[in-house]
């Protein structure tokens, strides 16, 4: 075996061997000089067994060095598959080449840089692959979005009780991740000491490839578990003739969901499962995460905000209801990214966390003020529907000097308006949370105040008959304003009291009251 491994060691450019190092052992025993009272048995016998454990590692090192070149050449052929593989199926692959490597890197005494290489770039192209396929997927469903409510079904809420709401998985996975990398990456550069002094570690080799395999099946047992609870709790709700699959929970809210934003949550759950179980390509996944989250975002505004859904979906128009389902979604993604950013942070290396935090914290601005846009969009729809409203009024009052009728009614103006402001109220009241509605709606009144009061005050009113038709169209969208939702900023007891009730009072004193 020794005479064997040398001829090895001496293909590959190794040590000395054997039989050379016997022959100069030889000389220097038959040479007469100073020198050979020095060498003694002993030495020789210590030398011989130097040369001999010294040849057998670089014979080992060098048939572990073939076997990660051969290695490495399977892993080549199947280059161009490995990135198309389903996640379970590609990681197979990657764990069990990690745990090859880890074991011949024990035995051969040194790290496989060129076979660490090849995987590692097989990884990255995996992850490259599926971030550009979904980005691909997501582009084509935006565009194909009809901003239409859809129900939730199990799957998707199960994906945010298992994956948002599972402190287990995050606190199991902090750990795993960083054994994984103190494994992986501690001895790099350095050789391994003997193959005698590694032999009592061989038990924690594939301590990185099990713990991620149990990552797997915790995240899979937690969604199954999930579904099977969410089926049950929905069957049990069934029978008593309700519905919990209209809206998506999380954190307590409830949102309703078009279907972009289930396909998003679906796909934020597979990067999620890709950051567990390939902890080494943390930092590219939190990048597509990144990267994927921007996009809906910016895609979403152009459609919904500037109305490219027209062209791209064929929408007729944008309505308050097209508006208040894509506030609904965006929120929702608002609302998880603290979550997500925790969850991806476990594997990313200490130094780049600051950089990669910024940029999470920017994303979730970015949501937040995409948010606010549409709800101002919403206030601005009011706004412009009032003023149309106007516009008419002069030509009204113009019939306000007839003769009164028998039924007496509010002006078709008055009418009008606050069949418009109790429409949108009821949209918005069944899809946004009530302190986005609230919020809405005290601007609404705001403008309501100001722009109907500043109308009013500039008719010309000459008549007891059109003084009483100004009275009933001043109490009638008083009604409507008080009506509407409000979080009564200005402490009045007067629900939405404001500059329209001031001209009531000034214009008709007592009979106002």
């Amino acid at each position: 075996m020794v005479a064997e491994s040398s001829q090895e060691s001496n293909g590959q450019g190794g040590a000395l061997p054997l039989s050379a190092s016997l022959r100069s052992t030889s000389k220097v025993l038959s040479s007469p000089g100073k020198g050979s009272d020095a060498i003694s048995p002993s030495n020789l016998s210590k030398n011989f067994r130097a040369d001999v454990l010294r040849e057998n590692a670089e014979a080992v090192f060098a048939a572990c060095d073939a076997a990660h070149g051969r290695w490495a050449k399977l892993l080549g052929v199947r280059a161009l598959l490995h990135p198309k593989l389903r996640l379970q199926d590609f990681l197979s692959i990657y764990n069990i080449t990690q745990e090859f490597i880890t074991s011949t890197e024990k035995i051969g005494g040194r790290l496989g840089y060129s076979i660490r290489g090849t995987l590692q770039s097989q990884a990255k192209s995996f992850v490259d692959f599926q971030h550009e396929s979904r980005m691909t997927k997501i582009r084509a469903v935006l565009d194909q979005e009809t901003w239409v409510e859809v129900d939730v079904p199990d799957e998707f809420q199960a994906i945010v009780s298992s994956l948002f709401d599972s402190e287990a998985i995050v606190s199991g996975s902090k750990d795993n991740a960083e054994s994984n990398m103190t494994e992986s990456y501690s001895n790099e550069g350095s050789q391994v000491g003997s193959v005698a002094q590694n032999e009592p570690t061989d038990s924690s080799s594939t301590t990185a490839v099990n713990a991620a395999q149990g990552k797997a099946e915790v995240i899979e047992r937690k969604k199954s578990d999930a579904v099977t609870s969410s089926q049950s709790n929905n069957s049990n709700t069934k029978e008593r003739g309700k519905n919990t699959t209209q809206t998506l929970e999380c954190g307590g809210v409830s949102y309703h969901m078009v279907n972009c934003g289930l396909i998003l949550l679906k796909m934020l759950s597979e990067y999620i499962d890709m950051n567990h179980l390939l902890p080494a390509l943390s930092l590219e996944v939190v990048h597509r995460v990144v990267e994927i989250l921007k996009f809906f975002n910016t895609r979403t505004c152009q459609l919904v905000l500037g109305a490219g859904a027209m062209q791209v979906s064929g929408l007729k128009s944008i309505t308050s209801k097209h508006l208040a389902l894509a506030s609904q979604v965006i929120s929702f993604i608002y609302a998880i990214i603290p979550e997500l950013r925790q969850i991806l942070f476990l594997k990313v290396p200490e130094p780049r966390k600051s950089l990669l935090l910024s940029e999470f914290d920017r994303v979730a601005q970015d949501y937040k003020v995409h948010r606010d846009e549409i709800h101002t969009k919403l206030v601005q729809i009011m706004r412009e529907r009032l003023l149309v409203h106007l516009r008419g009024l002069p030509q009204i009052v113009e019939s306000w000097n007839r003769p009164e009728e028998a039924d007496p009614q509010p002006s078709q103006f008055a009418r009008s308006l606050t069949k418009e402001v109790g429409f949108l109220q009821r949209v918005l009241s069944r899809t946004l949370h009530e302190v986005d509605v609230q919020a809405i709606f005290r601007q609404v009144v705001v403008i309501f105040h100001s722009q109907i009061s500043d109308a009013f005050s500039r008719l010309e009113i000459s008549t007891p008959q059109a003084k009483d038709r100004l009275y009933r169209d001043v109490t009638h969208i008083l009604g409507c304003i008080r009506s509407l939702p409000s979080d009564n900023s200005n402490n009045s007891a007067t629900p939405n009291w404001g500059q329209l009730d001031e001209f009531l009072a000034q214009r008709f004193g007592a009979e106002a009251s």
